[in-house]
């Protein structure tokens, strides 16, 4: 990263932390991957359970990784080979674990946090349950205000996702959303997160690096 980039990543994202932080979130700016990885770690003990909110920002900083050689158990709906079954326990499970660390769509310079889901789970959990909540997102996820988080959603966010997940949805080949009625369609649950939910642990950390969609 060169030293202009450099620079407008720390402002950005040291501005969403000032304004996560009034908000009521415990946020916090690191300039790397490798940097955020150590501060979820700080939450993982033997035989706790932590879950995962199907994050590609999360698992490319090898989150899953560090939480099994801590000696915790890992509530990963996305493991390969899962049944249908064994899949819908392990996203139960996720809204009482001790810690879920989960991406986001997109955070504002408002201090907003927002996500679509398709089931429901990540948005589930990040309203309320899990003890501890950890919300890793890259720079590339700041966005202006609310608008501008829809639209993220609407032009990378949401086609990206169905093109990785193989789905046939018309965003796969618009490139952008169709606001489609099909039953494969993944954005689903909408939410908006204007201040930390009350009652919880939450702890935000942006990072100034592009991570996932």
């Amino acid at each position: 990263m060169n030293a202009l980039s450099s620079w407008r990543a720390d402002t950005l994202g040291e501005t969403a932390v000032k304004a996560l932080k009034k908000n009521g979130f415990d946020a916090v700016y690191v300039k790397t991957g490798v940097e955020a990885l150590e501060l979820v770690a700080r939450h993982f003990k033997k035989g706790a359970t932590v879950g995962f909110g199907g994050s590609m920002s999360v698992r490319g900083i090898g989150v899953q990784e560090k939480a099994a050689a801590a000696g915790c158990e890992l509530l990963d709906h996305n493991a390969p080979g899962l049944s249908p079954e064994t899949k819908t326990t392990i996203l139960r499970r996720q809204l009482t674990s001790d810690v879920f660390v989960s991406g986001s769509n997109a955070v504002t310079l408002e201090g907003e946090i927002v996500n679509v889901d398709g089931t429901g789970n990540r948005v589930a959990a990040l309203s309320f349950g899990p003890l501890k909540t950890i919300v890793v997102v890259g720079v590339n996820k700041v966005v202006r205000d609310l608008d501008e988080a829809f639209a993220r959603v609407e032009t990378f966010a949401a086609p990206m996702n169905n093109k990785r997940l193989d789905k046939t949805n018309p965003c796969v080949k618009a490139g952008v959303c169709m606001d489609c009625d099909g039953d494969s369609r993944i954005c689903r649950v909408y939410q908006i997160l204007r201040k930390r939910p009350g009652g919880t642990d939450f702890t935000v950390i942006v990072v100034g690096e592009d991570l996932g969609y």
